[in-house]
C-alpha cells in the first residue's frame, strides 16, 4: 500500500516546517541583509551576501550559503552543503544541527549516518539549538531498523510531558505521517493554539484544521491575526503566502479564492513566490482574472527565478488550453523547473510518451516518470502503465505494466480500476510472482523516498528562514 505522504499537497507539505529562524549575527550589516533577503525570498542577494562573508570565514555565513544550496533541491549541490556544514561544524554547534538534519533525510543513508545524525541532533538539542526534535522524531520515524529500541510516539510523549513546545509540531508530522491528521484536528488546534506566539508555522496548520471543518469565523479571526503579525513584522511574507494557499486548496474543503487573492496581493511585491501563487491561484479560478494579467504574474515570478513559475508556464504551454500550444516551449520551461518540481518530470514525461516534440521517445518518457511517480506525483504510475501496456514505440511489458498499474490503483487514481483490472488479466500466471517482487520492491523505495521528500521539505523552511526559534 502507498505511503500515505505521497498524497500531500504542496501547500500541505509546506506547513509541516519546522519552526527555526536562520538568526542573524549582530555586528555584521551584510549579514543581516542576506538573512532579510533570504526571509523575503530574494536568494540571489542572500548568496552574494553570504559568500562574501563565508570567504572571509564567518561560520553563520558559511551555513547559510549551505542553507541555500539544500534549498535548491539540486543532488551535486547538496553534497556541497554536507561538505560546508562540516568544515563550519567544528566550531560552529549551528553547524552540527543542520549537519544533524541533512544526514537524517539524506537518501540511501548508511546505518552509520543515520546514527551520527542521531548524536549531532542530541548535542545540538542540549546545546540550546531551536528546531531539533522535529528532525529527531523524522529519523526515528524513517528508520526504524536502525533504532529498533526508540519507540516514536512514546519519545514525542516525553518530550511533550517536559513541556518541550515543539514536541506537538512533532506529533502533528506523526500524525500526517500515518495518515491520521484528520482524526487529530481538535489536537492539532489546541497544540497549534499554544504554539501560534512562539512558531508561526502554526497559522498554516490551523487555518488547515478550520478550512476541512469549514469554521469560517475562526478562520476570519485567525486571517486577521495573521495580518496584524505581518504589518508590525512578526509574521513572515511566506507563511501569509502559505496560508494563502490553504485557502484555495478545494481538496481540503470550500475554497476562500477571493481572501487568498487579497492576501498574496499585499505580500507578493515583497516576496515574489507570491507572484507565482497569484498566477497559479488564476489558473484554478479564472474569473478572477486574464490570462494576461496571469503571464504578468509568471514573467515577475521568473524574473526572481521562481522554479514553481517556470512550471506553470511548461504546463500552459503543455495543455495549450490558455495559450497556444507549443510543445517546445512546454519543454523549455519545464526542464528549468524540475530541478526542483516534480510535476515537472510528469509533463515532460508525457511529452515524450505522446510524441508531442514529433515522435515517441520512450526512454525518456519512463525515466521522467518514473522520477515522478517515486516523487509522489500519483498519476504518473497510471501514466507508466498505459505507456508499459500500450507500446508506443516500445515493447509491451505486461508485468511493468501490472506493477505500475496496482500501484495507480492503490492510489485512488480516476480510471485506475478499469485499467488495472484489464492488466491483470493479460499478466500470465507464470509471471505474476516476478510481479509481485517487483510490487514490493518499488513500494519500499516509494516509502523511503516518500518520507525523504517530506523531510527534505522540512528543511526547506530553515532555508526561507520563515519561523522564529522555539
Amino acid at each position: 500500500m502507498a505511503s500515505p505522504l505521497r498524497s500531500l499537497s504542496a501547500p500541505t507539505l509546506l506547513s509541516l516546517a519546522i519552526a527555526i529562524g536562520l538568526g542573524g549575527c549582530a555586528g555584521l550589516p551584510d549579514q543581516r541583509l542576506a538573512n532579510e533577503a533570504l526571509k523575503r525570498g530574494d536568494t540571489a542577494l542572500a548568496e552574494q551576501n553570504y559568500r562574501q562573508l563565508a570567504d572571509l570565514g564567518y561560520s553563520d555565513a558559511q551555513v547559510g550559503l549551505a542553507d541555500i544550496q539544500v534549498g535548491t533541491r539540486d543532488p551535486e549541490l547538496i553534497k556541497q552543503a554536507e561538505a560546508t556544514y562540516r568544515a563550519a561544524a567544528a566550531t560552529s554547534p549551528r553547524a552540527q544541527s543542520r549537519l544533524g538534519k541533512l544526514l537524517a533525510v539524506k537518501p540511501n543513508s548508511t546505518e552509520a549516518e543515520q546514527r551520527e545524525a542521531e548524536g549531532l541532533l542530541k548535542k545540538a538539542f542540549a546545546n540550546g539549538e531551536a528546531g531539533t526534535l522535529i528532525p529527531l522524531a523524522m529519523l526515528y520515524l524513517q528508520y526504524p531498523h536502525t533504532f529498533p529500541n526508540v519507540n516514536a510516539q512514546q519519545k514525542i510523549n516525553e518530550w511533550r510531558a517536559t513541556g518541550y513546545p515543539e514536541a506537538g509540531l512533532a506529533q502533528v508530522l506523526l500524525y500526517r505521517t500515518q495518515g491520521t491528521y484528520d482524526q487529530h484536528l481538535a489536537e492539532v488546534e489546541s497544540i497549534c493554539k499554544q504554539a501560534l506566539r512562539t512558531t508561526d508555522v502554526c497559522y498554516t496548520e490551523l487555518a488547515t484544521v478550520y478550512q476541512k471543518r469549514g469554521e469560517a469565523d475562526k478562520q476570519a479571526a485567525l486571517i486577521e491575526q495573521m495580518q496584524s503579525g505581518y504589518a508590525m513584522g512578526s509574521v513572515p511574507a511566506m507563511r501569509v503566502d502559505s496560508v494563502a494557499r490553504v485557502l484555495a486548496d478545494s481538496t481540503l474543503g470550500k475554497p476562500d479564492e477571493k481572501t487568498a487573492q487579497s492576501l498574496l496581493e499585499k505580500v507578493a511585491p515583497g516576496y515574489p513566490a507570491s507572484w507565482v501563487s497569484l498566477a497559479q491561484l488564476l489558473y484554478d479560478f479564472p474569473e478572477l482574472g486574464d490570462v494576461n494579467k496571469m503571464m504578468e504574474y509568471l514573467d515577475n515570478g521568473r524574473a526572481a527565478d521562481q522554479p514553481r513559475a517556470e512550471l506553470l508556464l511548461g504546463k500552459l504551454y503543455y495543455e495549450g488550453k490558455l495559450v497556444l500550444p507549443d510543445a517546445k516551449k512546454a519543454e523549455e520551461h519545464l526542464t528549468k523547473a524540475a530541478a526542483t518540481q516534480i510535476s515537472a518530470h510528469y509533463y515532460l514525461g508525457q511529452l515524450y510518451r505522446r510524441g508531442y516534440l514529433g515522435h515517441p521517445d520512450p526512454q525518456k518518457a519512463v525515466e521522467q516518470l518514473l522520477t515522478s511517480a517515486r516523487g509522489g506525483q500519483n498519476s504518473a504510475d497510471f501514466a507508466l502503465a498505459q505507456l508499459f501496456s500500450q507500446g508506443k514505440g516500445i515493447k509491451p511489458d505486461p508485468i511493468n505494466a501490472w506493477v505500475f498499474g496496482q500501484l495507480a490503483l492503490a492510489q485512488g487514481t480516476p480510471q485506475a480500476t478499469d485499467l488495472a483490472q484489464q492488466l491483470n488479466e493479460q499478466l500470465p500466471p507464470e509471471k505474476r510472482a516476478q510481479a509481485q517482487s517487483l510490487l514490493q520492491r518499488e513500494q519500499q523505495v516509494r516509502g523511503t523516498t516518500a518520507q525523504n521528500a517530506l523531510a527534505l521539505q522540512t528543511l526547506q523552511e530553515e532555508k526561507d528562514g520563515g519561523d522564529a526559534p522555539l
